[in-house]
C-alpha cells in the first residue's frame, strides 16, 4: 500500500507542494528553469552562467513539456531550459502555467 501512495504522490506532483514555501521566501519563482545540482551545471557547458543568471522555478518549460520523458543524456533537457531563458516572456509563462496544470492532472510524462 505504501508503494502505491508514493507512486500516486509522485505521479501527480503532490510532492512539489512544499516548494510553495520557497516561492513565498523568494528563493524560487513559480515558473523558470528547474533547480539543478552543482555537478549538473557542468552539463550546460559555456551556457552555465546563463542558466544560473535566472531564479529557478517550481515548474518550467522542461517540466511542462518534457517532464520525465526528456533527460540530460542527449542534451534535450539542457536545450529546453536554455530555450526558456532565451525566449522568456509573460505570454510564454502563461502557456507553461496552463500546460503544467494539464500535465499534472493527466499525469502526462509521469513515471
Amino acid at each position: 500500500m505504501e508503494h502505491r501512495a508514493k507512486r500516486f504522490i509522485r505521479k501527480y506532483s503532490i510532492d512539489e507542494l512544499p516548494q510553495l514555501f520557497n516561492i513565498l521566501k523568494g528563493e524560487l519563482s513559480f515558473i523558470g528553469p528547474r533547480p539543478v545540482l552543482d555537478d549538473e551545471t557542468r552539463l550546460y557547458g559555456d551556457k552555465r552562467d546563463l542558466l544560473l543568471s535566472v531564479r529557478p522555478g517550481l515548474t518550467g518549460y522542461w517540466q511542462a513539456y518534457g517532464r520525465n520523458n526528456i533527460t540530460y543524456e542527449n542534451g534535450e533537457r539542457q536545450a529546453m531550459e536554455l530555450y526558456y531563458i532565451e525566449h522568456f516572456s509573460w505570454w510564454f509563462n502563461v502557456k507553461i502555467f496552463f500546460k503544467t496544470i494539464k500535465a499534472v492532472i493527466t499525469a502526462e510524462g509521469a513515471e
